[in-house]
């Protein structure tokens, strides 16, 4: 089980500290599409929801996720080969091969998965390895940006309170130089 949100305090809507996992961060409500849908359906489900992926359930088992299907897929193996959108499956263009990973793994080891096995996207799952949701590398980003933007704020703060210490002193033999005071702190 991931440890309770830390507030550190900044105006980022996502939290980040050393125990944030990526139950967290997944997106829980996937789409999801049987694999025999025709791939017309997985288009206008993609276009409606502004998703770049479906998780496709087993016709026999709508409960069990066996594929995933992306747009860039249906782009590089459908219309690049010239073929119809109304003879075929979805499941026809989907990756079998998912890359799981668990709710309770860092973002570090998300980023490390996606790079090992050249994807874009991964699933979350529980403890029990049921889906929990899918991670993209969009949501991974948007929580990077949230961390640098922490960071940035972390230094401008810490400008201001130097600012806020220091005070010029008049030097009497330097014509312009400048010396500055630290003002200490109990």
């Amino acid at each position: 089980m991931c440890p309770p949100p830390i507030d550190l305090r900044v105006t980022s809507q996502r939290t980040a500290e050393p125990g944030f996992c990526l139950a967290q961060l997944c997106q829980r409500d996937s789409l999801t599409l049987s694999a025999e849908a025709p791939v017309r359906k997985a288009a206008e489900m993609m276009r409606t929801h502004h998703v770049g992926a479906l998780a496709l359930t087993d016709p026999e088992d709508p409960t069990r996720v066996a594929g995933v299907v992306t747009d860039r897929g249906l782009v590089i193996h459908l219309l690049a080969q010239d073929r119809t959108p109304q003879e075929q499956n979805i499941g026809a263009f989907s990756t079998v091969h998912l890359i799981r990973v668990p709710g309770t793994a860092t973002v570090h080891e998300a980023v490390k998965a996606m790079v090992q096995h050249g994807v874009r996207r991964i699933f979350i799952t529980e403890p029990n390895g049921r889906l929990m949701g899918l991670l993209s590398i969009d949501d991974l980003l948007a929580h990077l940006a949230d961390e640098l933007s922490a960071l940035s704020q972390a230094l401008r703060i810490g400008i201001d309170l130097e600012s806020s210490r220091t005070t010029p002193v008049p030097s009497s033999g330097d014509s312009g130089g400048r010396m500055y005071l630290a003002m200490h702190e109990p």
